[in-house]
């Protein structure tokens, strides 16, 4: 029987705020999106709280996060890597 694999939502951002709380981030991702009248592009932002198992994120750092089952009452993303530290 062939197992089903389960595709996670993935999305790249910076880290706001680091080591404020025990093993949670709050990740900002940005996205453009176009106004449906002007038609002008508009910077959006979106905030997330992220599971950072072993505290390694700091305030400035580019990661990327997967969704994953509710680790607390707004925490549902994860930490899977740092592309970049900051400087």
């Amino acid at each position: 029987m062939a197992e089903a694999r389960i595709e996670r939502k993935t999305l790249i951002g910076n880290v706001l705020s680091g080591g404020k709380m025990n093993q949670t981030v709050v990740v900002s991702i940005e996205r453009l999106s176009k106004h449906p009248f002007y038609g002008k592009y508009v910077k959006r932002r979106v905030k997330y709280k992220a599971h950072d198992e072993k505290n390694e994120c700091a305030a400035g750092d580019k990661v990327l996060i997967v969704e994953t089952r509710p680790l607390s009452k707004t925490k549902r993303w994860r930490v899977k890597e740092i592309l970049e530290k900051a400087k």
